[in-house]
């Protein structure tokens, strides 16, 4: 075991971090949108909308991320379907943590005071107006803290990439680890970035959450 200095071993993790950065980047672009589809699927008035959003949550909650990785990039091409490594981990960590998001924006919807909706309805707002007006714009601050972990939870998952090749952080770190043998070093250095990046995670949601929730409170805008 060697505990030589590891500043050497910066470089090439740093290009594995950029490497884990778009895949975190791209996989939390699709569950924000996946996580909104599915969410307002599940508490929709249309049946089939409502059946395809709870298929959905439940298959890609109900299983492993591991596993839909290897079913995306290894058995995909038997029905003529290949998908590059980089695009199958943005893939499976999209879809795997939109069905975790799901429920977060259809418990923040249904969180919203019942009163809110008999207002609107007062008001002559049309069930669309009503969700897009009035139960959103209240539901995103509450969903911003439950949506945090749901985002760092798919940076750690970011880590099964290595296992289909994408040069990533995990994936840097092992190759130099089989090289040198400097496992402490290296995977300490590793675990410093996951950490870091987990924290600037935690950090944008809660300044965004700060930032939404100026002015209001549970029950409106304070005076």
């Amino acid at each position: 075991m060697s505990f030589a200095p590891p500043f050497d071993l910066l470089p090439p993790l740093l290009v594995g971090l950029g490497k884990t950065l778009q895949l975190t980047a791209g996989g939390i672009l699709l569950c924000v949108l996946l996580a909104l589809f599915a969410g307002l699927g599940k508490v929709s008035g249309i049946p089939p909308l409502r059946w395809l959003a709870n298929i959905y949550v439940e298959i890609f909650r109900g299983t492993s991320a591991l596993v839909q990785l290897f079913w995306f990039f290894f058995v995909l091409p038997f029905f003529g379907v290949s998908l590059e490594p980089m695009l199958a981990g943005i893939l499976v960590l999209g879809l795997n943590s939109g069905a975790y998001g799901a429920e977060v924006v259809r418990g923040a919807i249904q969180a919203v005071s019942h009163g809110q909706k008999e207002a609107a309805t007062a008001l002559g707002f049309t069930p669309r107006q009503t969700l897009w007006r009035i139960l959103l714009p209240q539901a995103v601050v509450s969903m911003l803290p439950p949506m945090s972990n749901v985002f760092i939870e798919l940076l750690k998952n970011s880590a099964l990439v290595s296992v289909i090749s994408v040069h990533d952080l995990t994936f840097v770190a092992q190759i130099h680890r089989a090289d040198s043998l400097r496992t402490t070093a290296i995977f300490s250095i590793v675990l410093v970035l996951y950490f870091a990046v987990a924290q600037g995670l935690s950090r944008g949601m809660s300044f965004l959450e700060k930032r939404l929730s100026r002015g209001r409170d549970l029950g409106g805008v304070k005076a």
